[in-house]
């Protein structure tokens, strides 16, 4: 199972990338799985600056849910519950880490696959990248977790029109839709995506986790508390906040300690 999902570390920066490429890295209910737990352990790691998901290979990012284990999986209202749980579980394990994320998308990002691009801080893919969700082909819905993300993250026009139409479009559409952040010649994703991780590293890992917080919670409708505002000014409190001012003044580059 461990080999599903893979981990390669440089420095400050990790590689998880989907390891099943004789299937376009369709996930089955094992991959969710050790996505979640991957994910969740990188979380803990206060040594970590950014991680960069992607597929294995250069066919595809994920071509969503390996449809060949349905039959057995997926196969009545149960077991579909049984499997939505695994599912949410990997997809929710990105998008609540607490470190920037980076999607590093080759090839075809659909389904599932799509869903965990979302998931991304941020979406970099080539010029002949491919995206949808077209489940409606497959006779299944989005459950309310996963669907309540995807609407909020696309927002109810884009959703609408990719659930309802099934279509899989190409990234300069997918751009325009603000389903990826950037589009590159298919040759320099690859150098693009980690010159991206390289510039998140850079900065203070604190003040790049409290933007993601903030952002998220910001995103609940509820009245910020108190203490929720003067979290707001916890970074004036750190090392780093003196190790950024001081190389700033004296015309240098930060090292930050993340404290």
């Amino acid at each position: 199972m461990s080999d599903l999902i893979l981990q390669h570390r440089d420095g400050p920066i990790v590689t998880v990338t989907l390891n099943r490429p004789e299937k376009l890295n369709a996930l089955n209910t094992a991959s969710w799985r050790r996505l979640r737990e991957v994910m969740q352990e990188l979380d803990e790691d206060d040594s970590i600056r950014c991680i960069v998901l992607r597929g294995a290979g250069d066919r595809a990012f994920a071509a969503g849910a390996d449809i060949s284990e349905f039959a057995e999986a997926r196969a009545d209202v149960a077991q579909s519950k049984i499997y939505g749980e695994a599912e949410h579980g990997g997809v929710f394990a990105v998008l609540e880490c607490r470190h920037p994320t980076v999607a590093l998308i080759r090839g075809v990002c659909v389904g599932g696959g799509l869903e965990l691009a979302l998931a991304c801080d941020l979406r970099i893919c080539g010029r002949s990248s491919r995206f949808g969700i077209p489940i409606n082909r497959l006779g299944l819905t989005m459950a309310y977790p996963e669907l309540a993300f995807f609407l909020r993250t696309v927002g109810r026009a884009v959703a609408l029109e990719l659930l309802l139409e099934g279509s899989v479009i190409d990234a300069e559409r997918a751009y325009h839709l603000g389903l990826v952040t950037r589009v590159v010649e298919d040759d320099s994703v690859e150098s693009e995506a980690y010159a991206t991780a390289r510039r998140i590293a850079a900065g203070a890992p604190l003040v790049n986790r409290w933007h993601k917080k903030f952002i998220r919670r910001l995103e609940r409708p509820e009245p910020l508390t108190q203490e929720e505002l003067d979290e707001s000014y916890a970074a004036f409190g750190t090392e780093d906040y003196r190790i950024g001012y001081r190389a700033f003044l004296e015309k240098r580059t930060p090292e930050f300690k993340g404290r």
